[in-house]
């Protein structure tokens, strides 16, 4: 948010888009945090507002958490090194990654995974 008022961004100018460009490759390339997964909990964060108390934030927590859980569940890991098998930090292991199947087996599903479960997390605490 200080960045953001920092430099005068504001989400009609098609922040939301980008905002999420650097979580490819597990935040950058290194084989961290899934941007699914990472984008996910933007998403809920977005859905849920900042807390006004801090049992507020920490009920708007155990959200993001469940999410990591079941996320975690249905694919066995967060982390893109453990999902695609790759090195994306590495020249080779970006080459070696970009000409196999991972993209369509396992990136894609993992997407598409993140966004049903974010859907129906927020379905369920909604009701």
């Amino acid at each position: 948010m200080a960045v953001c008022q920092k430099y005068d961004m504001h989400t009609g100018d098609g922040l939301i888009p980008g905002i999420a460009t650097g979580f490819a490759g597990g935040i950058g390339n290194t084989g961290s945090v899934c941007g699914a997964v990472a984008g996910a909990i933007m998403a809920i964060g977005m859905k849920q507002g900042r807390a006004e108390s801090m049992d507020g934030m920490l009920r708007n927590l155990e959200v993001s958490g469940e999410f990591r859980r079941r996320f975690e569940a249905e694919m066995k890991s967060i982390n893109c090194r453990d999902l695609t098998g790759y090195d994306l930090s590495t020249e080779d292991g970006l080459s070696q990654y970009m000409s196999s199947d991972k993209p369509k087996t396992v990136c894609f599903p993992a997407v598409g995974a993140s966004y049903r479960l974010v859907v129906e997390l927020l379905k369920e605490i909604e009701n």
